[in-house]
């Protein structure tokens, strides 16, 4: 077990943070990292064919299906099958590769696409749809391929877009329901991404209330037409979710993982957990390390 989950980058020497790589050839080259949960600093896109392996997201397991993608946000923890039976290719990419304009942040941040709050990570296509989306894939193969130009970077742009807008419109075909658009989807956006960056110093709703500059209880209806949870749950659920990866997936102590989460007190680290789980740290982490 490491000491802390592996975090991958993108390669630092590519000039253009965008790639589509045969899921042979990631195995082959990366299966000591791709075998033990590990998170990105980057989106994932994977296109699989004819395979059917299970696929661990955040201590999910995920049955792929033949000709299907599974949309893996920035900084989840994932792990591939042990058996490495997968078939296809990944697209990756970069906020620095897409967020040139804060539409393009936005558009990220709400699409239902890489939101674990819209429901399943997949989409099941049959086969002549499938090609539809390997088609742009190989085109964005082929782009980067060639020398560079003052047009590269808009043309590889305008095809990810092209995919993910596709990739939105059958997913709503699909039966999932897009978030609505208005102000309560932007605090709750705005407050999810103050919480990825400070679940480790700020914990209370007031924090974070004042820094988007709107009071507790708007926060909380935001959260609750977007979510159906209270600020406070969401921000449980954040420092939780941390707490139970670094149990199963690292070798920290209990009294580090809490100072990790910002929690001085080793023992209110573990009255807050057992509270919100119904399990200590210690029997979490043996519940799971037995699976």
């Amino acid at each position: 077990m490491a000491k802390q989950i592996k975090k991958l980058k993108f390669k630092q020497n590519a000039s253009l943070q965008i790639e589509v790589v045969p899921l042979h050839t990631l195995i082959t080259v990366n299966k000591e990292h791709l075998l033990t949960p590990h998170r990105t600093n980057f989106y994932h896109i994977f296109l699989f064919e004819n395979c059917q392996p299970t696929h661990f997201v955040d201590f999910e397991p995920i049955s792929i299906e033949p000709y299907s993608f599974l949309f893996i946000d920035k900084d989840r923890v994932h792990q591939f099958d042990q058996l490495l039976k997968y078939e296809g290719r990944v697209l990756i990419f970069t906020d620095d590769f897409y967020c040139i304009t804060d539409n393009d942040t936005r558009f990220l941040r709400s699409s239902i696409l890489f939101n674990d709050f819209a429901g399943s990570p997949t989409i099941v296509l049959n086969k002549a749809s499938f090609e539809k989306y390997t088609n742009i894939c190989q085109s964005i193969t082929e782009e980067l391929g060639l020398p560079d130009d003052d047009s590269k970077h808009t043309l590889l742009k305008n095809l990810l877009q092209n995919f993910l807008l596709l990739a939105e419109r059958e997913k709503r075909k699909q039966g999932f329901l897009e978030l609505k658009k208005g102000a309560d989807l932007d605090y709750t956006l705005l407050f999810r991404d103050l919480l990825e960056n400070k679940y480790t110093k700020l914990k209370s709703v007031n924090d974070y209330s004042k820094i988007i500059c709107i009071s507790e209880k708007r926060l909380g209806q935001a959260t609750s037409k977007i979510l159906g949870k209270s600020p406070k749950e969401i921000i449980n659920d954040r420092i939780l979710l941390e707490a139970k990866r670094l149990l199963v997936h690292s070798n920290l102590s209990v009294k580090e993982i809490g100072q990790e989460l910002g929690f001085e007190d080793p023992a209110y680290f573990v009255r807050y957990f057992k509270k919100n789980t119904e399990a200590t740290p210690v029997e979490f982490k043996e519940s799971h390390l037995k699976k």
